[in-house]
């Protein structure tokens, strides 16, 4: 099996600050990021946090950035580096630092709360839905979300724009909206729920500018721009701008006057 030393750039510090610690650390053949940093843990730092579960691409628990790109490190295998680079390996700067390579991704969270979820049709069971495949086969793509918010950090929009946190869902819940206004059985809007009004209202779809650096980091390879945020933004601007809708305001709003 062949060995190497390779040449590790690894940040430490919390959310008072930090810096760059640089490693020299063996690494042997079909390795990954995530193993060099288990090694780093057991012969040089063992106080080195980091989050990680299944080591399979599967949970999402290992996102940093490598070498300046977000990445899972249980996915980033050793041998796309030549041998002589240093490998530097931070934490996702969209999000406040914990420790070393953990951050909070509790934003993430919250605005998954914001998301109303999927509303059942009336008269329906549970149990007793029924779609045929070609209604979900846009919107079944989206469930391969693992959660790792990969998407969420390099979203520019969040990224180097702190303040645009408070009324931007980034491209992962973005991309569950159009989700749900895709699914054949969502009765959102019999219920009078807009899900395309509070895309653009709510959730702040006007930020995103398509520039696809989230369909670009997704490790699940889902076309997060072309398949959920450009089609849920024609939607949207389809319902707003739409004259019978406009003509139909304008209606209620002149009876409201006059009553």
């Amino acid at each position: 099996m062949s060995t190497y030393d390779a040449r590790f750039r690894v940040w430490r510090g919390d959310g008072g600050g930090g810096g760059l610690e640089d490693f020299t650390v063996e690494v042997h053949e079909g390795e990954v990021v995530l193993d060099i940093i288990h090694r780093l843990q057991a012969t040089q730092a063992p106080d080195l946090a980091v989050r990680w579960n299944c080591k399979a691409g599967k949970c999402g628990s290992c996102s940093a950035e490598v070498n300046g790109r977000p990445r899972l490190m249980c996915m980033t295998r050793m041998s796309v580096f030549d041998r002589d680079d240093t490998v530097t390996v931070t934490p996702m700067r969209a999000f406040p630092v914990v420790r070393d390579l953990v951050t909070d991704v509790s934003f993430n969270y919250a605005k998954a709360r914001e998301v109303p979820s999927f509303v059942p049709p009336q008269g329906v069971a549970a149990g007793e839905y029924r779609m045929q495949q070609i209604d979900v086969d846009r919107s079944q793509e989206f469930r391969k979300c693992i959660e790792c918010f990969l998407c969420q950090d390099t979203c520019h929009v969040v990224r180097d724009h702190e303040e645009n946190k408070a009324a931007f869902a980034g491209p992962r819940f973005l991309m569950r909206v159009a989700e749900l206004d895709m699914h054949p059985l969502d009765a959102a809007a019999e219920s009078g729920l807009d899900r395309r009004r509070t895309a653009q209202d709510e959730h702040g779809l006007g930020y995103c500018n398509i520039t696809k650096c989230c369909t670009e980091v997704c490790p699940e390879g889902i076309h997060i721009t072309d398949n959920a945020l450009i089609p849920l933004k024609e939607r949207a601007v389809d319902r707003k701008y739409d004259p019978l809708v406009w003509l139909g305001s304008k209606i209620r709003r002149r009876g409201e006057h006059t009553g």
